[in-house]
């Protein structure tokens, strides 16, 4: 079920929102074989009505499974966004969409925890990386082809 806030239930008092949603619900997609979604969104909101619009905060906490870029090693990156805060608009040109007294956050909360997502996810800050190997098949291929840099210097300017 999307995370769903009830406006009638606003016009008496705020409203606390606690609990997980599913990965399925979230419909995120990463776009990024690096980068998936390993476990539910968990939240803790308070949604409050002011004249014309809702203002929610809280906290919101993801768990991504990730693949380091320079080691190709699998680990888990947990972002948390612990001061949250989305003004919605219930009048105007830019208001959300209400639905049987009902106002989906799960859109607004999607974009910003895609936003939070690691452009390139490294296990570790100082990754060396994948290991080479060094022997004499790595220095033949340096033999057989020389930089660029080599064919520079030789020249006398």
């Amino acid at each position: 079920m999307p995370l769903i806030v009830n406006l009638r239930h606003l016009e008496e008092h705020n409203v606390t929102l606690c609990g997980e949603l599913p990965v399925g619900e979230l419909d995120m997609e990463t776009g990024d074989e690096m980068i998936q979604v390993a476990g539910p969104l968990q939240y803790n909101l308070e949604v409050q009505k002011l004249e014309g619009s809702l203002l929610v905060r809280g906290a919101l906490r993801l768990t991504l499974g990730c693949r380091c870029v320079r080691c190709l090693k699998p680990f888990t990156h947990g972002l948390e966004l612990k001061a949250w805060t989305c003004h919605l608009p219930l009048e105007g040109e830019d208001r959300v969409a209400v639905l049987n007294d009902g106002v989906d956050l799960t859109p607004f909360v999607r974009e910003d925890m895609l936003l939070e997502f690691p452009q390139h996810p490294l296990c570790k800050p100082d990754c060396g990386g994948l290991k080479t190997k060094t022997g004499t098949a790595q220095k033949n291929a340096d033999d057989i082809a020389p930089s660029a840099w080599a064919e520079l210097d030789k020249l006398k300017l």
